[in-house]
């Protein structure tokens, strides 16, 4: 049996570490640090590491979390990425949402109480804008390029070795080291070597990255995306 913990003992220890994870519906191995500098580049992880320190009510870095948070979950779940391709209403709604949740976030800022801060809040207001506006396009961007290279590996191959779908995207994501960075754009299943030869012509036509992977059990990283496209 252990020996019982005195009150006072408990209630002098230290307080809990601030959390490192403030971006909701972050299931992936990316920190919050990592997720910002992929969104809103470094200038961004300064602006919030400048006005962390000096929350209020930290209602509106919540705010701003959960439309960077919404950003992400989308991004990193081809999936989703998928369901929104498939339905631009549903896909506008998600922007307007994010744009509102930014708005409100305007709303509440606080010039005339202290014009320095307010001038960060601003730059990092138009960070995430520009963050939003991006994933918008990124949907139109993906869509028109899925388009185009289905055209050309048509003339190169099967229609089913030509595969954009989620699980064949997930199927590829990493290897034997289980390191997620980039899921790829599409992933190519050629039957015969002479198919390869003109379908990395393609893939260099259109400015694709080419990935050769065989059975995905190296523990290098050699057959992991780096990059979307």
């Amino acid at each position: 049996m252990n020996a019982p913990t005195a009150l006072t003992a408990l209630l002098s220890q230290a307080a809990e570490p601030a959390r490192l994870r403030e971006i909701p519906y972050n299931y992936t191995s990316f920190s919050d640090r990592e997720i910002v500098m992929r969104l809103l580049g470094e200038r961004g992880w300064t602006l919030l590491q400048s006005l962390r320190d000096e929350r209020r009510t930290g209602r509106s870095a919540r705010m701003l979390y959960e439309v960077l948070g919404d950003i992400w979950v989308v991004q990193r779940n081809p999936y989703l990425v998928d369901d929104l391709l498939d339905n631009p209403r549903r896909r506008g709604q998600l922007v307007e949402a994010l744009n509102h949740r930014l708005g409100e976030v305007g709303k509440r800022r606080t010039p005339e109480l202290d014009a320095q801060r307010d001038a960060l809040v601003g730059e990092l207001s138009t960070l995430v804008a520009r963050a939003i506006a991006d994933f918008d396009a990124m949907f139109r961007d993906v869509a028109a390029l899925r388009r185009k290279a289905t055209r050309a590996f048509r003339r190169l191959t099967a229609k089913d070795n030509i595969k954009f779908d989620g699980l064949s995207r997930v199927a590829h994501v990493t290897d034997a080291t289980d390191w997620r960075v980039e899921y790829p754009f599409v992933v190519l299943c050629p039957d015969t070597e002479a198919e390869m030869a003109l379908l990395v012509k393609g893939c260099i036509e259109l400015g694709l990255t080419i990935i050769p992977r065989g059975g995905g059990t190296g523990y290098t990283g050699g057959a992991i995306p780096l990059t979307w496209n």
